[in-house]
């Protein structure tokens, strides 16, 4: 089950304008942000490198294994997750879909670009919940233990 909303993940997908920003080496800075192609397999956000594991922000999403994308107009704090195995191949397929009669197509599907495939994971989960005309939204860190922001209680 994906956690992003679907009319959220539906936007990225339908445009491509992609910037990723992994945070810089201090964990807080985050890199220049730039601009990459993006697919959505299975309600899930992916990334390659076009020039693989040598590229500057892969290596920094590696190691920082956090940063944050801006797409769609929506800005998103993310994770980042090392995707290898036969899905490639799926997402071989979306970018073929989704790029077709790019020149640069062929360079996003080489074994180069594969071995660079991310995964991007929402580094916060919000729920909304709505009882008796009363809002209760609360945001949870999938890296911290508990809540990390609750909104006030509002009558609709």
């Amino acid at each position: 089950m994906s956690e992003w909303d679907k009319d959220e993940i539906k936007l990225i997908d339908e445009t491509d304008d992609l910037h990723i920003s992994p945070f810089r080496a201090d964990g807080i800075t985050y890199g220049t942000p730039t601009w990459i192609w993006s697919v959505v397999f299975n309600d899930e956000l992916f990334v390659r490198a076009y020039n693989g594991i040598n590229s500057s922000w892969y290596k920094s999403a590696i190691k920082q294994k956090a940063g944050r994308i801006i797409a769609a107009g929506m800005t998103k704090e993310i994770m980042f997750e090392l995707v290898e195995g036969d899905i490639n191949d799926r997402i071989d397929e979306a970018y073929k879909i989704k790029y077709k009669g790019s020149l640069s197509l062929n360079s996003m599907i080489s074994i180069r670009s594969r071995s660079a495939t991310l995964k991007l994971l929402l580094k916060y989960i919000c729920e909304i919940n709505i009882w008796k005309g009363i809002i209760n939204a609360a945001c949870y860190s999938k890296t911290l233990a508990g809540k990390i922001r609750t909104a006030e209680n509002r009558t609709g």
